[in-house]
């Protein structure tokens, strides 16, 4: 079962939430999101989780080492670029009532050094996890997007649901892809769904190629600490288990079909969050290098999460100078953890190559 002090997932009580006894299958659940939120479902309600994951580099069993044995928990490594395997997962599990999918590749950098993975995986993955949708005919498919599909703010206004699709990398071009497929999948299929669009997120078990895992990692280590640009990139920052509770609520409570924002109401400078982490953690601001800026670098996102707060009741708790502590304490109470993922001791551990 799960510790909760170590998760550092907030449980609250399961009446709560309404979709209880009910069976999810969660897509890519053993990467950062992902198992998070699994954590945060099996701690606030009483529902089974089924977790396919491919376990390319950003998935991490180790994630989930303390729900492993739990018996609402089940782990079936595969991937959603595989029909077949798909196929045989729906046989195994007809009874299946709702599909969360997570399962994406994420990182910019790499989108823009290998575009075509993030194609495969984002787009021809989500069609595949739609297709097994109609084919078990759940009562929701629930797509975890992000705010990068939207493109760039200038220095004012935020993303509204109702904004038009202006991606700029790769990896964001293929999210708003398979947003496009999930709402067409609804429209012409009349499958019932819902899309999550979420800020920036940090917390626990974050890959560490992310600003603030990454940032937290070579501060301990007095290694320079790479900035894009001038560092005045602006992100709205939310905690994981916020969005974990948005992308909950939403199963429950959404409207057919509509897209809802999650953000933390948090907007903070690339620059400011890395000299939080160097005074956290005692170290000089010396360390920080200033590199080349990213390709296609956008120049702020902030979120609109008002729709979410009107029709959902949904709005974060827990502040960002909160959430940074704790998410500064847990890497650096876990480095063995950390440790394991840089190495790649973790894929060794668990068998995968």
């Amino acid at each position: 079962m799960i510790d909760n002090r170590e998760s550092g997932i907030e449980s609250q009580a399961h009446s709560k939430f309404k979709i209880q006894n009910s069976k999810l299958l969660i897509t890519g659940g053993s990467g950062f999101i992902g198992s998070n939120f699994i954590k945060f479902v099996l701690l606030n309600t009483a529902n089974q989780i089924i977790n396919i994951d491919s376990l390319t580099y950003a998935g991490n069993l180790e994630n989930l080492a303390d729900i492993a044995d739990d018996p609402r928990y089940t782990f079936i490594k595969a991937d959603i670029t595989d029909k077949e395997a798909l196929q045989e997962i729906g046989k195994k599990y007809p009874d299946i009532d709702y599909i969360i999918n997570f399962a994406a590749e994420s990182h910019v950098d790499r989108s823009i050094i290998e575009p075509n993975q993030f194609v495969l995986t984002n787009v021809v993955g989500t069609q595949n996890m739609l297709n097994l949708a109609i084919e078990l005919g759940v009562k929701k498919y629930l797509q975890v997007s992000t705010d990068e599909v939207y493109g760039a703010l200038g220095a004012s206004g935020k993303f509204v649901e109702t904004m038009a699709l202006e991606p700029s990398s790769p990896y964001s071009a293929s999210k708003a892809s398979a947003d496009l497929l999930v709402m067409a999948y609804h429209k012409t299929f009349q499958l019932p769904v819902n899309i999550t669009r979420c800020s920036n997120n940090y917390g626990p078990y974050q890959f560490p190629e992310k600003l603030i895992p990454l940032m937290i990692n070579n501060a301990r280590q007095n290694k320079s600490l790479p900035v894009y640009g001038t560092g005045m990139n602006v992100r709205d920052w939310i905690y994981v288990d916020d969005h974990c509770r948005g992308i909950l609520t939403t199963l429950e409570r959404g409207r057919d079909g509509e897209v809802y924002n999650f953000g933390g109401d948090a907007e903070k400078p690339n620059l400011e969050i890395v000299k939080l982490i160097l005074e956290k953690l005692g170290k000089s601001e010396e360390l920080i290098t200033y590199v080349e800026d990213r390709k296609g670098h956008d120049w702020r996102y902030a979120i609109d999460f008002s729709k979410a707060k009107t029709e959902l009741g949904w709005q974060p708790q827990i502040s960002f100078e909160e959430g940074m502590e704790k998410t500064i304490n847990w890497y650096m109470d876990n480095l063995d953890w950390m440790e394991n993922v840089i190495s790649g001791e973790y894929e060794r551990y668990y068998g995968r190559k």
